[in-house]
């Protein structure tokens, strides 16, 4: 009798061959509805390792809810670790940045918190800011009409920042090369600059050890 051949773990296809993992998903669509015992998804896993690509396919072709929750109440967005990687979320999938993790924190707080990935808390934190003063925020608003019951109401209520400094991260953020070394080096003179409230912290920035499948 022919030995049995393990399936493939999809999440470390995720991280490491996305193209193959899509290549399964044709013929074993029910993966895409896979999480582990912590609740992560395969969602969660393509927006930590930059997969637009998968992301877009989980969402649009196997028709995985785009607001998943993992245990601790935090969808994608949660472990984004890039600019391009929030703005596909949010901008074109359509992704709900308002929800709030099981501790009350959005996404923005989380990774803030955590002094990361300081191109997406800048980017975040223009979402925010661009949503309450109505400046283009119909590219923010979520897709599905969905509640959550950790989600405050109450967040809309925060103080507009300095608009000098909204202006001028408005412009740094709309940039195509927003993502590369001398644009993040200007964002970090930025920030450091702007630390002296909620903006953003002055322990901002980009740690070596990306967050990705929790154990």
């Amino acid at each position: 009798m022919a030995q049995q051949i393990a399936p493939p773990n999809p999440f470390l296809l995720a991280a490491d061959n996305p193209d193959l993992l899509l290549t399964h998903l044709a013929t074993h669509p029910t993966l895409a509805r896979s999480q582990d015992s912590t609740g992560y998804s395969l969602l969660h896993a393509a927006a930590s390792y930059n997969r637009t690509p998968l992301l877009r396919a989980l969402t649009q072709t196997y028709q995985l809810p785009l607001n998943i929750l993992d245990n601790d109440g935090e969808t994608a967005l949660f472990v984004a670790e890039t600019v391009s990687v929030a703005k596909c979320l949010i901008e074109e999938l359509g992704a709900d940045w308002r929800i709030k993790n099981n501790e009350g924190q959005t996404a923005r707080e989380k990774i803030e918190e955590e002094g990361e990935w300081v191109g997406v808390v800048a980017y975040l934190k223009l979402v925010e800011t661009r949503s309450q003063s109505g400046d283009g925020a119909s590219r923010y608003q979520p897709k599905f009409d969905v509640k959550y019951e950790t989600l405050d109401q109450a967040a809309t209520d925060a103080a507009e920042p300095d608009p000098v400094f909204k202006a001028r991260i408005e412009s740094l953020a709309s940039r195509p090369d927003f993502e590369g070394e001398a644009s993040q080096r200007e964002l970090r003179d930025l920030v450091t600059e702007a630390v002296r409230g909620h903006v953003i912290s002055p322990e901002e920035g980009d740690r070596e050890g990306p967050r990705r499948r929790k154990e």
